[in-house]
């Protein structure tokens, strides 16, 4: 047996899909982003059952309504994990499970997309589903125990998110609420909306791309809506490109979106520029340099 390595251009031949969040506050027209995508190779799983701006659309769904279901469709969606044993979840017993309860896997090769709507309801679905485990419940009194619901709830959502994003053949989107909270310094924070913190926190290191759909205004004060990109962007929205392929700002359309992903990157060392702006003055506190303390 030899050391299986994977060449360059093996590598790059390869079909992967991106894996997103898009994130963007209630009515800003996040579902409707069904309709930029090609019907035919896209799976809906319609979390919130919300589909009313999107009834006319052509193409499949999914209405998974509990946690249970979630965990069994994403393995079914992603594959077993070899590394994890029979008794855990996305192992490949629970694959073997999953393709008894839904058939021939192979039915699932002609999507390339699947649009997840929305992660803040599969925060709560996974919420109750952990209330009702052992581990949300004191050892000593046999009470209920919410810290350990939460760190359950934080455990399962991350497994279920890192499985999905695993499924390098396709791409997966998870839509989410962009909400408004005030911290204990007074200062305005925009963050997606979930039960727990651990999923919010270490979401933007599992997927490839966080795009926050807004309103921005123009010079002549009109607003627009748009996707933000980039993390660092003057109106403290969460964003990241791994991609290193898109602008600041994008025009909201997401199959268009995900082409620009797909095409051609920059040169590395154009991704790679970290320059410093030039400054006029040194600032009054900034150390001083071996020519100013030889002077």
């Amino acid at each position: 047996m030899t050391l299986p390595i994977i060449g360059a251009d093996q590598r790059m031949s390869e079909r992967r899909g991106v894996k997103g969040v898009l994130i963007g506050k209630s009515g800003i027209g996040k579902t409707s982003q069904l309709w930029t995508l090609d019907a035919g190779s896209t799976l809906f799983l319609d979390l919130e059952a919300g589909d009313l701006a999107v009834e006319d659309w052509a193409g499949d769904s999914l209405r998974p309504r509990t946690w249970s279901e979630c965990r069994d469709l994403a393995v079914f969606i992603g594959g077993p994990n070899p590394a994890l044993r029979d008794d855990q979840a996305y192992s490949q017993a629970h694959y073997d499970a999953a393709c008894a309860r839904y058939g021939d896997p192979a039915q699932l090769a002609k999507y390339h997309t699947l649009f997840v709507d929305s992660i803040t309801v599969a925060g709560r679905l996974c919420l109750q589903w952990s209330k009702g485990q052992p581990q949300a419940y004191s050892d000593k009194t046999g009470k209920p125990d919410m810290r350990g619901a939460y760190g359950l709830m934080g455990q399962e959502m991350i497994a279920w998110l890192t499985h999905l994003q695993h499924t390098r053949g396709k791409s997966v989107w998870f839509v989410g609420i962009l909400e408004e909270k005030i911290d204990d310094f007074g200062r305005r924070i925009l963050q997606l909306q979930i039960d727990g913190s651990k999923t919010g926190l270490e979401l933007p290191g599992i997927v490839d791309e966080v795009v926050t759909m807004t309103e921005i205004a123009a010079d002549d004060g009109t607003a627009y809506r748009a996707f933000v990109c980039h993390t660092l962007n003057p109106w403290g929205v969460p964003a990241k490109d791994r991609s290193g392929r898109l602008d600041l700002i994008e025009e909201p359309h997401l199959g268009r979106l995900m082409r620009k992903i797909a095409g051609s990157a920059r040169p590395a060392l154009e991704r790679l520029d970290f320059t410093r702006p030039a400054t006029t003055t040194t600032p009054s506190h900034a150390p001083a340099t071996a020519a100013q303390e030889t002077a």
